[in-house]
């Protein structure tokens, strides 16, 4: 799996439709599901929870949850169908929503449980499994406590560790305002690639220029972008370009990525899907260009038809070009 660049796992995000337009846009960088439960995968549809399109590889898939026997389940299940090339335990998402079900960041209270949860999943998972963390929950913030949780997991055997670099507010802020409001402490976790040299220390949060991911790719092992890059998705072409190929970054050809997402779009619809749920993620196709409302404003107007297809998306196309 390919962590020097990657992007995040977001809920309501990162599903595969998403996905299959990054993977257009950066064939390289690492992919990431957002977040789905071990007992969701357990009792529920696989198959419709974890099917993913074989250009989305390199892909990782992100589990939630606190018990291990779900966990080791959810990864049998995996194993025996999907090919993912990474699990990932989240122990950094800091919703009320996440929090009731006892994971995310309030795992990281107990570093003994999440162990047990990571022991788990590689006992029926032959490739990685990886743990995303913050620095810190509420007043346990100190560098000593997240040095103590980090060697715990690679006690438990895990060797790549995602850290989003702010602590989590558990009661009080948002999970929007856990992204911003924490101060970021890029600081701890090259300290942390300091001390664990051993382990791959992948940083996370407010990576949103090539120049500072750069910067940090000299102290750590790999940048993931979150909502740069669901914002700007063009943006991942640079960073494939500069940080992975050493070239300058290419000029985008975004009417090209449009043309090749509704062939994608075409099969989603037969299939009885809505043309909206690949779209939605096109938005900022366009981002920091001339037209870039516009872009959003056809693309929002026409996929919230209810007999919108691909041709809809080729038309929102043509409008766009026309008026430029």
């Amino acid at each position: 799996m390919q962590r020097r660049v990657c992007v995040a796992p977001m809920m309501d995000c990162t599903d595969r439709h998403c996905r299959y337009f990054h993977r257009l846009l950066a064939p390289k960088v690492g992919l990431y599901t957002e977040m789905i439960t071990a007992r969701a995968i357990v009792h529920g549809d696989p198959e419709r929870l974890l099917a993913f399109a074989p250009v989305e590889h390199p892909v990782a898939l992100q589990l939630g949850g606190s018990e291990p026997e779900f966990l080791r389940r959810a990864a049998a299940i995996v194993r025996a169908g999907f090919p993912y090339d990474e699990l990932n335990l989240n122990v950094g998402c800091p919703s009320d929503r996440v929090q009731s079900g006892r994971f995310g960041a309030c795992l990281m209270a107990d570093p003994e449980l999440v162990a047990d949860c990571l022991r788990a999943l590689a006992a029926e998972w032959d490739g990685p499994v990886t743990v995303k963390c913050r620095i810190g929950i509420d007043a346990q913030d100190d560098y000593g406590f997240l040095a103590a949780f980090v060697g715990t997991m690679a006690a438990a055997g895990c060797r790549v560790v995602i850290v989003h670099a702010r602590k989590a507010i558990l009661q009080g802020l948002s999970p929007k305002e856990n992204r911003s409001i924490p101060p970021l402490r890029y600081d701890r976790v090259h300290r942390l690639k300091r001390d664990f040299p051993d382990l791959e220390i992948i940083l996370n949060g407010g990576v949103d220029s090539i120049d500072k991911a750069e910067h940090e790719l000299n102290r750590v092992d790999g940048v993931m972008i979150g909502r740069k890059a669901y914002a700007d998705p063009c943006f991942l072409a640079g960073l494939q370009a500069r940080c992975l190929d050493g070239a300058t970054p290419p000029v985008p050809d975004r009417a090209g990525v449009v043309r090749k997402m509704a062939a994608y779009a075409a099969t989603h619809v037969a299939g009885g899907g809505r043309l909206q749920q690949v779209t939605r993620h096109m938005h900022g196709l366009y981002a920091g260009q001339p037209g870039a409302a516009r872009w959003r404003r056809y693309l929002a107007e026409a996929a919230a038809c209810r007999d919108a297809d691909a041709d809809t998306l080729l038309r929102s196309l043509e409008l766009f070009e026309a008026a430029a």
